[in-house]
């Protein structure tokens, strides 16, 4: 014996139809099989519109009883050969013309009683189900059961209890007294004292949960439009995988919280009398789905699902009159419970000052006068306070049997909601150690179930988001470089990197599904122009999990946007210098709220493009050295206009070279000033603990002062003007047997830049190219120094020490 549920997307149509009647005799095999059918999907909804719409003297009813009608006279014309159709398009017709009756007299009356909604909603099942019944009549021996004959209930309309003592006895005395193979049933609704009555909403897999109950079903079946119950929510989270085996508890407290596959009073009857259900897809039928038993922990995963609520209010009451007085929490429950509003979260001070619940939004307002009125005297006394509410919040939920006794699972979920900028209102936790719950801001719900997911269930890789402003030239060879790397990421580090967003000056472009790199000329058409505050808002209201923003810009706007990023927990790349070398207060606030908000704030690429300076240094530091003194050469285009620059070319045809090879900043004058190398070696100084500013460090430019002023093109024509300058310092330089290095030194708090002359001897003497040079004599590093050397320039280097960057944001 087994019972069939279907839904009503099973049944939204003829097409769905055929194929729920095709799984029907499928499983006719399997013996005495009793079928629960829903109303067509959308049904219910147009039905109680219906009666909200009459009821309110709105005569648009009207328009939706003649639509219900229609699909329903559709259903049969599509269904049943048309030498059969007149009986079922009669039944279908004088049903919709009591439906149409019922709600012209809401309409004259202006009233909708709760009874009389019931008896409307019951169309929906009552007509649903005679029509499969009729379309299975030509292929197998099938009867019809009116379940309002059989399912006893009380008065109580819209959410009516069932007596089931009496209702077994009734289901079980028709099928003796009946017989027959195969029997179809309309769900959700029952009677009480021959009035129809409903069971609420999931009613139809209670009815399907009833009768195998009282039958005691080998199995039952709850067929449906998705696979079964899943990890988490898959129009949340992408890659929730079906779950195929899980516990009647664990079963109930993910339905509690939000995973509607099932309701929670479907599993009741199951539990009680032991009876498997299996959760099935219509449309994929040969998946093997969910299958809910009493013992389902055999397996060594111990989380099994992560579910949520939105539109939660929590209600705190507190104060210092409630400690050690009882009954104030049974004063609240009997409140709130006397007027149905249901409690679905409690957590209470173990100092017992306060006690909040959850409830839904719905009922915020209700209950908060409720609670006042009941607390009156307490509240005027000043025992306790007036009712707190906060409103706009959801309920995000692990379930698992396997939980119990496991360390570390409260530790791990709260750790990953945190680093994800996801703050935690209240927590509630059973003894059972089956569910750990924990209240968070609405608006993060759907972040903080892909980070949970991702954490519990996702051990292949971690998904990062990137939003990258400035696709110039480093930026567009970052691009190419994460585009080529993607599935290397994946496979070896696992890490799935997505570009979310990007922006250059003129426009910006973004796709929740992850911008196509290859394909990106053609998506960035499609791009709006850009403006700064709509591009972090998107990044903000976004509110991905693990997102990264990556500054290849060098513009004093974009480097303003950090601290509202970070205060976001969205981590921060940056290659702009701008933020670093700011006021040493705006460094360190940016520091402080990338700890304080769990985000990652690197900067590696602001000292030596793509070389490991400041990543050593901050080992160095970590492992408990100290710097005693670093000199260093940080202009990888200083380097190159030293090293190609003999006198034969004109120093400004060098400078130019530089330039167009990509080595300078968009103005060389920041590079030819030191400015540039200023700020390197300051974030470097910054980077050992010292509190130091621009002004602090002294700069012996070697540039003519006239070189300065004016345009970059002024800047050109003055150094043509000054270029036996130029070569008398070449010539002094060469004809000594040394090179000209512009070199950074830092040592006990001071700091300076300049034009040195560097002897064979040097480190610094065999740098070539636009090779960059820092040494580091520090605690350990006494008189050899660490030296970190390579190429201190170009965009490639420089796109792959952001690069680096942003992996590090996702392994760290």
């Amino acid at each position: 014996m087994q019972v069939l549920k279907f839904g009503g997307t099973s049944v939204a149509n003829a097409s769905n139809i055929q194929k729920v009647v095709k799984i029907i005799l499928s499983n006719q095999h399997k013996g005495q099989t009793f079928v629960v059918i829903s109303a067509f999907s959308g049904i219910t909804d147009m039905l109680q519109q219906c009666g909200t719409l009459a009821s309110t003297g709105n005569e648009a009813y009207r328009d939706l009883l003649m639509e219900i009608e229609r699909r329903h006279l559709d259903a049969v014309r599509e269904l049943i050969p048309i030498v059969h159709q007149s009986a079922l398009l009669s039944n279908v017709k004088k049903s919709c013309n009591e439906l149409e009756e019922i709600c012209n007299g809401i309409f004259l009356l202006n009233e909708l009683s709760p009874r009389t909604l019931d008896r409307i909603l019951s169309y929906g099942e009552l007509l649903s189900s005679q029509i499969v019944c009729a379309t299975i009549e030509g292929s197998a021996a099938v009867k019809w059961i009116d379940t309002r004959d059989v399912i006893l209930t009380d008065g109580n309309f819209n959410n009516a209890r069932v007596d089931f003592e009496v209702t077994n006895r009734h289901i079980r005395k028709y099928v003796e007294v009946n017989g027959g193979e195969l029997f179809i049933i309309p769900g959700f609704i029952g009677s009480f004292q021959s009035i129809t009555t409903t069971l609420g909403r999931g009613g139809s897999d209670y009815t399907a949960a009833i009768f195998a109950g009282a039958l005691q079903a080998e199995r039952l079946e709850i067929w449906t439009d998705v696979d079964g119950m899943m990890t988490a929510d898959p129009r949340i989270v992408s890659n929730a995988r079906t779950i195929p085996k899980i516990s009647y508890q664990e079963a109930m407290e993910l339905s509690h919280f939000g995973a509607k596959v099932i309701y929670p009073p479907t599993i009741q009857p199951a539990l009680k009398e032991r009876i498997p259900i299996l959760l099935k897809n219509t449309f994929y039928p040969d998946h093997e789905g969910t299958l809910i038993t009493n013992d389902a922990v055999g397996d060594r995963q111990k989380i099994r699902g992560i579910s949520g609520i939105a539109n939660i209010s929590l209600l705190s009451l507190e104060g210092s009159g409630m400690v050690g007085i009882p009954g104030f929490s049974r004063r609240l429950f009997e409140t709130l419970s006397a007027e149905k509003i249901n409690v679905i979260l409690i957590t209470q001070a173990s100092s017992e000052h306060s006690i909040c619940v959850g409830i839904e939004s719905s009922q915020t307002d209700r209950a908060k006068k409720l609670i006042d009125d009941t607390f009156t005297s307490e509240i005027r006394s000043g025992y306790i306070e007036p009712l707190t509410v906060e409103e706009k919040l959801a309920i995000v939920a692990l379930v698992g049997d396997n939980m119990k006794n496991h360390t570390g699972i409260s530790g791990k979920m709260f750790g990953a909601l945190g680093r994800n900028g996801v703050n935690i209102r209240a927590i509630a936790q059973g003894s059972s150690e089956r569910n750990i719950s924990a209240v968070i801001a609405a608006a993060d719900i759907k972040k903080a179930i892909n980070v949970l997911h991702e954490e519990f269930f996702e051990t292949t890789y971690r998904q990062l988001n990137l939003f990258v402003a400035g696709i110039g030239n480093v930026g567009s060879k970052l691009l190419r470089q994460l585009h080529r790397q993607q599935l290397h990421l994946k496979e070896h580090l696992g890490l799935q990197l997505r570009i979310i967003g990007v922006a250059n000056s003129r426009k910006m472009l973004f796709n929740d599904q992850g911008i196509d790199i290859g394909n990106f000329d053609e998506e960035f058409k499609n791009a709006t122009a850009t403006d700064l505050a709509v591009f972090t808002n998107e990044i903000i209201s976004r509110n991905l999990r693990n997102s990264v923003f990556a500054d290849i810009t060098s513009s004093e706007d974009v480097a303003a946007l950090y601290g509202r990023l970070l205060k976001k927990s969205v981590s921060v790349v940056a290659c702009n210098k701008i933020a670093c070398s700011s006021a040493y207060s705006n460094y360190q606030n940016l520091k402080s709220l990338a700890r304080e908000y769990n985000a990652s704030f690197l900067f590696e690429t602001n000292v030596g493009a793509g070389l490991p300076v400041i990543s050593t240094l901050s080992d160095l530091l970590r492992s408990g050295d100290s710097v005693k003194r670093i000199e260093a050469v940080l202009s990888g285009t200083l380097n190159f206009v030293f090293n190609n620059y003999n006198g034969e070319k004109t120093f400004s045809e060098v400078v130019k070279q530089a330039q167009d090879e990509g080595y300078t900043e968009p103005d060389p004058r920041l590079d030819l000033s030191g400015i540039d190398v200023m700020r390197k070696i300051m974030i470097l100084a910054r980077e050992t603990g010292d509190r130091i500013e621009m002004d602090d460090i002294v700069n012996d430019s070697f540039m003519p002062p006239s070189c300065m002023e004016g345009s970059v093109e002024k800047f050109y024509e003055e150094m043509t003007v000054h270029e036996e300058h130029f070569k008398n310092l070449y010539l002094k330089s060469s004809e000594s047997g040394k090179k000209l290095k512009y070199v950074a030194q830092y040592e006990n708090g001071k700091a300076s830049v300049g034009l040195q002359y560097i002897d064979p001897s040097h480190d610094f003497f065999h740098l070539y190219g636009k090779d960059n040079a820092v040494t580091f004599y520090t605690s350990r590093y006494v008189d050899q120094p660490l030296v970190i050397k390579g190429a201190g320039a170009g965009a490639e280097v420089t796109a792959s020490g952001v690069f680096a960057d942003i992996i590090k944001t996702g392994i760290i």
